[in-house]
């Protein structure tokens, strides 16, 4: 399982290159990732309730690799509920495939080297399709009377954009490598919130977790590293939305015609589609962001009442 070295070429932003023996002056105590679930344990009971089995049990038989391989003992396997280990939180799968050796001393250990964690990391994103030099996402600012359907949809050029009214919210051009990009339009407060175009680097940081909200936060907080300020339109205060609101809406939804899939809860690409198709029904701006107040207005339209 031994892998070769790599040079690290990490940094927020643009992922520069740094020294190693700089990583090492913010090691963090490997003890901390000594602790947690037994991942062969954690991992095979997601196999046996059900849940994602075939995914599970693919997780369960990389564990019993890594264990097989005689590198890493099952005592140090310890991870989350779902199997993620060590510093970089990673799957047995993505440790087989992905991690790598970055200091050098010819073992793999994403749980006590900062090194390894960190050079694993800029792998992943470097087989994700990470473009160096490019932006991740730009905020950006849209015209009266834009059509807020397109959020979530097309994947096209700043200039496409542009010619749709949609610019740089901090008023500067867009370099030549974005400009050979195509960028997807996201409003993750809706819109009263900041407006973003999101570059492929973006998608690359989903591969380590597909969550909007995580490379959103990822992204922002690299640009912080960085030097460059913050979002020029303020993040709105959102009201945290309960599992039965989010369950209402869908069901609602779907009692209408318009088709948000199953009704766990889980607001996804499915749930939004639907929702801005209904929004835009009505008149409303299709933005396809699920409020307390869209929730409200679906209720009433379809007689649903909140749960006490």
């Amino acid at each position: 399982m031994r892998r070769a070295s790599v040079t690290l070429h990490v940094g927020a932003g643009t992922f520069q290159p740094v020294r190693v023996d700089d990583i090492s002056q913010h090691r963090m105590h490997a003890e901390r990732y000594a602790i947690g679930d037994d991942v062969v344990e954690a991992v095979a009971n997601l196999a046996a309730s059900g849940r994602r089995r075939d995914w599970a049990e693919g997780e369960l038989i990389a564990a019993l690799k890594i264990i097989g391989s005689g590198e890493f003992p099952r005592s140090q396997l310890r991870g989350s509920w779902a199997g993620a280990m060590g510093q970089t939180q990673f799957i047995p799968t993505t440790f087989l495939t992905t991690a790598v050796d970055g200091d050098g001393d010819g073992k793999v250990d994403i749980w006590g080297s900062s090194a390894d964690a960190m050079a694993s990391a800029a792998n992943l994103l470097a087989k994700a399709g990470w473009k160096m030099g490019a932006s991740w996402a730009r905020e950006v600012v849209l015209p009266s009377g834009f059509d807020y359907s397109l959020t979530d949809g097309p994947r096209e050029t700043p200039d496409w954009w542009a010619q749709l009214g949609v610019v740089r919210a901090d008023g500067q051009g867009w370099s030549i490598q974005d400009q050979a990009l195509k960028a997807q339009l996201a409003l993750p407060a809706g819109a009263s919130g900041p407006a973003f175009l999101l570059l492929p680097n973006h998608f690359a940081i989903r591969r380590y977790n597909n969550s909007a909200a995580y490379a959103l936060g990822v992204g922002m907080l690299a640009d912080g590293f960085m030097g460059q300020s913050g979002l020029v339109r303020p993040w709105p205060v959102e009201t945290p939305l309960s599992l039965a609101d989010r369950i209402d809406a869908q069901k609602a939804l779907a009692a209408l015609g318009f088709s948000p899939g199953n009704p766990d809860g889980i607001v996804g690409t499915n749930t939004r589609s639907a929702l801005k198709a209904w929004q835009k029904a009505r008149g409303l701006v299709a933005d396809g962001y699920l409020s307390l107040d869209m929730i409200n207005r679906l209720r009433a339209e379809t007689g649903l009442t909140p749960a006490a």
